[in-house]
């Protein structure tokens, strides 16, 4: 068959448009890979290091990841091994009441530690370069995609992959109809010192391997251990339908950073807490400093492309998925290890998208559709959490899953 001389893969530039997670993981993923130049075009000029939001990973896409060289050895992990279930019950103390319990294989990170120990493990070839802010890319046919910086220079590789999270400017180039949808409620978060537990009215945490789930009508709250760059620390997930006092832009994924919650905010999370659950773990999130609490809307894209014209999208836009499903480490990471593979095995870069789009694509949008039904399921249609007992919780779970094996992504194909 006949290649167009314009076409095939001697090398090649890269420009990878984010500098966090997924940026630094496929940056490390295509240098290795064998391009010949690749460019990190990171718009935050501050030490993204400092964001110290948990988040997991479940082991067997652990193990996978570490093979595959996209997960470094080394980086500050804390080992879960299951989930409780916990209402509100003034008849079994300050704790709660546990209503089911459910293996939960799993190892929890800080943002900052994961993010810290993929930037260091990108090869010195890689130009990681801060405080360039991309303000938009179009495709260029055979000859690549071009990208636009702030200030009006414009730049042309060979292949641009957006990393560049909830508001891409790459998936607004490939999927101009694809925009985050505002899913009706929104999720607070926090995290604070472990050591502190012991000051927070009850006995420490009883259980330092387990996630514990606080249920309660309209909501769920997630609550675990994490690694710190300091010690260790409680990291929270509370999802709950908004004030509707109008205090929240829902037009905007990141409304209130850490830091910038209102004193009338802080009120109604005090509230919530006081209200719905058990005390001893209202007490414990109480702990949380203001610099370290934070809310935002919660939102999900699935675009109906991953890769096409010069263009590939990874990680957050690719696909943005509720935080229920556990998940959006490993895809990131994923994403890189499939376009790490490909650009092994292609000769092409029109070989190279076809064959991301064909692994990754479904990924993204059955993802998120798993994190849909978990969101109904435990924010917008809770159950009678009180009422349930360990049978039913189990069937209740199987229902949400809808044939999926479980949380935290599946494995990649061989």
């Amino acid at each position: 068959m006949h290649v167009d001389e314009e076409t095939v893969m001697r090398g090649g530039t890269v420009a990878v448009v984010g500098g966090s997670i997924a940026g630094c993981a496929i940056a490390t993923a295509v240098a290795r890979a064998g391009a010949d130049e690749v460019v990190v075009l990171e718009r935050t000029r501050g030490r993204l290091q400092d964001r110290g939001v948990g988040l997991c990973i479940h082991d067997e896409r652990g193990a996978e990841l570490g093979a595959s060289g996209a997960l470094p050895a080394g980086i500050a992990a804390h080992p879960l091994e299951r989930r409780r279930w916990v209402v509100r019950d003034d008849d079994h103390g300050p704790g709660g009441r546990v209503i089911w319990e459910q293996p939960f294989p799993f190892h929890s990170y800080h943002w900052g530690l994961l993010w810290q120990g993929l930037r260091e493990a990108v090869p010195d070839s890689v130009r990681y370069r801060q405080g360039e802010t991309v303000t938009g890319v179009a495709a260029a046919g055979t000859a690549g995609a071009e990208v636009r910086l702030a200030g009006g220079r414009a730049e042309r590789y060979d292949l641009v992959v957006g990393a560049d999270g909830y508001r891409s400017v790459v998936r607004a180039a490939l999927c101009p109809d694809s925009r985050p949808q505002y899913a009706g409620y929104v999720c607070w978060r926090g995290n604070f010192d472990a050591a502190l537990l012991d000051g927070s009215g009850g006995a420490a945490d009883p259980v330092p391997s387990a996630v514990t789930t606080v249920c309660f009508a309209g909501g769920s709250c997630v609550i675990y251990r994490i690694p710190g760059p300091d010690g260790p620390r409680v990291n929270w997930v509370l999802y709950a339908a908004p004030p509707q006092d109008g205090r929240l832009r829902l037009d905007d994924p990141t409304s209130f950073p850490p830091g910038g919650l209102t004193p009338e905010l802080a009120l109604h999370l005090a509230a919530l807490l006081d209200r719905e659950f058990p005390p001893y773990w209202g007490r414990a999130l109480a702990l949380t400093g203001p610099a370290d609490t934070f809310v935002q809307p919660i939102y999900d894209v699935e675009t109906p492309r991953a890769a096409a014209c010069r263009l590939l999208l990874a990680g957050d836009a690719a696909s943005v998925v509720r935080p229920h499903n556990t998940s959006g480490a490993a895809k990131a990471l994923q994403d890189a290890t499939a376009l790490a593979d490909g650009w092994r095995a292609a000769t092409t870069f029109e070989e190279l998208l076809r064959g991301y789009q064909e692994t990754r694509g479904a990924a993204g949008r059955d993802l998120v559709a798993l994190a849909r039904r978990l969101g109904r399921a435990q924010v917008e249609r809770t159950p009678a959490w009180a009422r349930m007992n360990g049978a039913e919780m189990a069937h209740w779970w199987r229902s949400q899953l809808g044939g999926s094996p479980g949380i935290g992504g599946r494995a990649m194909a061989p």
